[in-house]
């Protein structure tokens, strides 16, 4: 399954008694997982954006979202 969309950074929360068999699933939509958190339901990684919403509609997936960056100015901005 080939996408042309770009990946994006993703954190799911996800049912952590079916957290197993929820990992293997996203992994199948396209998910490349980059951390797992089992014991508090939450595992991250990153995916076409095209294939966020199959994501959200697995069972045992309670949310997902993009990750956000933030980037600070340098220490000799003027703008602090």
């Amino acid at each position: 399954m080939t996408s042309g969309a770009e990946p994006v950074g993703v954190v799911l929360a996800v049912d952590p008694d079916r957290f197993d068999e929820v990992v293997e699933a996203a992994r199948r939509i396209g998910l490349a997982v980059t951390a797992e958190q089992p014991l508090l339901g939450t595992l991250s990684g990153s995916i076409p954006e095209d294939r966020i919403a199959r994501l959200q509609v697995l069972d045992g997936v309670d949310s997902v979202d993009r990750e956000r960056t933030y980037r600070l100015p340098p220490p000799d901005s003027p703008v602090q």
